[in-house]
């Protein structure tokens, strides 16, 4: 408890959160961190400091290669925040399928507070601030620009999705050829789901033996309850 506020937390060492920030080798805590939050105090460690910015980098990245040539801002927040929730089965079973919406409508300011410099530093995106939207290049050769900025572990996902059995071909040549597909972005997002799902049950099953079968059903039936709630407000 927390004035008076129950609060999930973790600890993690600064070498693994590195790790996931650069390479997102789990999306777990770097997904957290590509949503809108309150850093209570941070050392003065510049690696840590610069993979904190990649991060944010990496995520708009992957969200351009899997949005249209033109979208809006609140497009562009809500493929962010969703990253690192594609192929959580969580999000099938227990979550609130408004989830990335109810996180995204409230900090549009939040969010473009976060990536509004990185966006306007960028030179593959046209940002038109006053009217809050966005053309990215998709051309080939601005995919593959992409494609190859992309953290490590996703580049991986993705040559093992593209590449046929036996041939082995580099993740270079992988990504050269999907820059040319018409189906980029939904290679990119399998690739994102290869990564988050295996992590998500890592997570699920810990949380069984860290938080107890007790807690953990009462956590599950508050996140059924709201997954129900959420449902009912989009049909209704």
């Amino acid at each position: 408890m927390c004035d008076g506020r129950l609060i999930k937390y973790g600890v993690i060492s600064t070498s693994n959160l590195i790790e996931d920030l650069l390479n997102w080798n789990n999306l777990y805590i770097a997904g957290r961190l590509q949503k809108p939050v309150k850093i209570v105090a941070l050392n003065e460690n510049v690696t840590l400091r610069s993979a904190l910015d990649k991060n944010l980098k990496s995520a708009v990245t992957t969200a351009f290669l899997m949005l249209p040539e033109s979208f809006s801002e609140e497009d562009l927040f809500i493929e962010i925040a969703g990253l690192s929730y594609s192929g959580d089965f969580r999000m099938a079973i227990g979550e609130d399928k408004t989830k990335v919406l109810n996180i995204v409508k409230p900090n549009v300011a939040h969010f473009r507070e976060l990536y509004g410099n990185i966006l306007q530093e960028n030179p593959q995106v046209v940002y038109q601030i006053h009217q809050g939207r966005l053309e990215v290049d998709k051309s080939p050769e601005g995919q593959f620009t992409q494609l190859m900025t992309l953290p490590k572990v996703l580049q991986q996902q993705i040559n093992h999705i593209m590449d046929p059995p036996g041939k082995n071909r580099d993740v270079e040549e992988t990504l050269l050829q999907l820059a040319h597909d018409p189906d980029c972005g939904e290679v990119v997002r399998l690739g994102l789901s290869a990564i988050v799902r295996p992590s998500s049950l890592r997570q699920s099953t810990k949380g069984l033996f860290t938080a107890g079968m007790k807690k953990s059903l009462i956590y599950s039936s508050q996140k059924l309850h709201k997954m129900w709630k959420g449902w009912l407000r989009k049909t209704f």
